[in-house]
C-alpha cells in the first residue's frame, strides 16, 4: 500500500452566509468538558474585503436556555434565559485580542495557508461550569427549536459588536457542548431496607445491588434482588424500574421524574405472592432505551443537530455544587425496587442511584483511511467529478444540520485537498441530505 493511502484526511466543517461573502470552518462541532477545561471553539472566517469596505466581521458563542416554543414569543418577550454570552471581533483583527496572543492552531495554519490572505482565525473558550447541551422532547405536533439547551456560534457582518445580524451576511452554526464518561467508575451501588408491621414480631428485608455504577448508552443493567420476608405479610407483587430525573435550574428549581424502563411481577408470577418466611431472590434485566419512550413529552434528552437521532440525556457530573445553578438542566438515573404489599399494609422501596453517559470515543483513524484510499485513487477529482479545490454554494437556512458521519467515505459532497489532506463538509447540502431521510 502507498504512502498517499495510508495518509488520513482532516475533516473540516464548513457553512457560508447566503449571499456567499463570510464563510465559517470548523475542524468540528462537539466540544467536550473534560471538567479541568472545555475543549477551545476555534476555526477561520473567509471573507470578501470588497464586499466589506469599512466594515467588521464579529463572532459570538451563546448558550441559552430556551424553556417555551418560539412560536408563543410575542411583543418581544421570548423563552429563553442566556447562560453564557461571548463576543469578539474577527476581521480587522484588533491588536490586543486574544487571537492575536493566543498561537494558531495546527488546522488554523493549515486552513490559512489554504484559503489564502482572506482567511481569519478565531478562538473562543467555554468557562468549565457551562451546562451540558440538553433537549427536552416536546410534545406530538410541536413545531420548531425544542425547549432545553443550546449553543450557537454566530458570525455576522457589522458596523458595531452590538449591529444586529441580517440573515444574508451571517453564518449559524448549531454547536454542542458534551461529557464523556469518567476513566475511573463510582463504587458498585447496593442498598439495604427493611418494615416493620404491627403484631408481627420480626421484619421484611429487601437487598437491592447494582452489577456495576457505570453504564453506556444501550447496555443491560442488571438488577440483583434479594427479599427475605420475615414478617407477617405477604409481598404481592414487585415492580423494578429505572427513572430519570430532570432537574430544571431557571429561575426556581423544579424536578421532573420519568420512568424510562420497568419489569413487574405479578401475583402467581415469578414465585409471587410471597408469603411469610419465604425468601426469594431474582436478577432484573433493565435497558432504557428512547424508542421506546418517544411518546413521553418533557423527557430530557441529549442535544441533537437538526435531523440527527439521539439518545436519553446523560448524566450530569457535579464537580462543584455550588455552581449548580449555572449547569441549567441536571439530569440523574436511578433504579428503583418496590415491593406491593396490599391496601392495609403499604410498600417497601429502595433506590440505586447510577451514571448513564457515552463512553470517550477512540481516534478515528480507520474512518479517515477508507476517504484517503478514495483520494488516492482519484487525486484530482471529488466522488462529482468537481475538482477538489471547488466548493459548490447553495443557500443556507439558519439552522445547522445532520452530519451522516457514518456514510462519510460514500458522501457526495466530501472532497479532499490534494495539497495538506484537508477534507470539506458542506452542511447545506448535508442538511438537505438529512432531510429527504428524515
Amino acid at each position: 500500500m502507498s504512502s498517499a493511502s495510508k495518509k488520513q484526511g482532516t475533516r473540516v466543517f464548513k457553512k457560508g452566509s447566503p449571499n456567499g461573502k463570510i464563510t465559517v470552518y470548523l475542524g468540528k462541532r462537539d466540544f467536550v468538558d473534560h471538567v479541568t477545561h472545555v475543549d477551545p471553539i476555534d476555526g477561520v472566517v473567509l471573507v470578501d474585503p470588497d464586499y466589506l469596505k469599512d466594515r467588521k466581521v464579529y463572532g459570538h458563542v451563546l448558550a441559552a436556555f430556551r424553556y417555551g416554543r418560539e412560536d408563543l414569543d410575542v411583543l418581544g418577550l421570548t423563552f429563553r434565559k442566556d447562560l453564557y454570552l461571548a463576543s469578539s471581533q474577527i476581521f480587522p483583527v484588533p491588536e490586543d485580542s486574544e487571537t492575536t496572543k493566543r498561537p494558531l492552531t495546527r488546522l488554523q495554519e493549515r486552513l490559512i495557508k489554504k484559503l489564502g490572505a482572506n482567511a481569519y482565525p478565531f478562538f473562543f473558550e467555554l468557562p468549565p461550569h457551562c451546562p451540558a447541551s440538553v433537549t427536552l422532547q416536546p410534545a406530538p405536533g410541536d413545531t420548531g427549536k425544542p425547549c432545553g439547551i443550546d449553543y450557537e456560534m454566530k458570525a455576522y457582518v457589522g458596523d458595531t459588536v452590538e449591529d444586529k445580524p441580517h440573515k444574508r451576511n451571517s453564518v449559524r452554526l448549531a454547536i454542542r457542548k458534551v461529557m464523556y464518561a469518567p476513566s475511573k467508575p463510582g463504587d458498585q451501588p447496593s442498598v439495604e431496607v427493611s418494615k416493620e408491621f404491627m403484631m408481627s414480631p420480626n421484619k421484611l428485608h429487601l437487598e437491592c445491588s447494582l452489577d456495576k455504577e457505570l453504564y453506556y448508552h444501550g447496555e443491560t443493567i442488571s438488577v440483583n434482588v434479594h427479599i427475605q420476608n420475615n414478617s407477617n405479610k405477604a409481598v404481592k407483587k414487585i415492580k423494578v424500574s429505572v427513572r430519570q430525573f430532570a432537574d430544571i435550574c431557571l429561575f426556581s428549581t423544579a424536578q421532573y421524574k420519568c420512568t424510562v424502563d420497568e419489569k413487574c411481577s405479578q401475583e402467581s408470577e415469578d414465585g409471587f405472592p410471597l408469603g411469610s418466611g419465604s425468601t426469594l431472590s431474582k436478577v432484573y434485566e433493565l435497558k432504557p432505551l428512547l424508542s421506546n419512550n418517544k411518546d413521553k413529552w418533557g423527557l430530557a434528552l441529549d442535544g441533537q443537530l437538526k435531523h440527527e437521532d439521539t439518545n436519553l440525556a446523560s448524566s450530569t457530573l457535579i464537580h462543584d455544587p455550588t455552581q449548580k445553578e449555572n449547569l441549567g438542566i441536571i439530569v440523574q438515573y436511578k433504579v428503583k425496587v418496590k415491593l406491593y404489599l396490599g391496601p392495609l399494609a403499604g410498600e417497601l422501596a429502595a433506590e440505586l442511584p447510577f451514571t448513564l453517559m457515552h463512553p470517550k470515543p477512540e481516534p478515528e483513524p480507520e474512518r479517515k483511511s477508507s476517504i484517503s484510499e478514495k483520494k488516492s485513487s482519484s487525486p484530482n477529482h471529488n466522488t462529482d467529478g468537481e475538482t477538489s479545490n471547488l466548493v459548490s454554494d447553495v443557500p443556507v437556512d439558519t439552522n445547522l444540520i445532520q452530519l451522516d458521519t457514518d456514510d462519510l467515505a460514500t458522501n457526495t459532497n466530501t472532497y479532499a485537498d490534494n495539497d495538506d489532506d484537508i477534507i470539506f463538509e458542506d452542511f447545506a447540502r448535508l442538511r438537505l441530505k438529512g432531510e429527504t431521510e428524515a
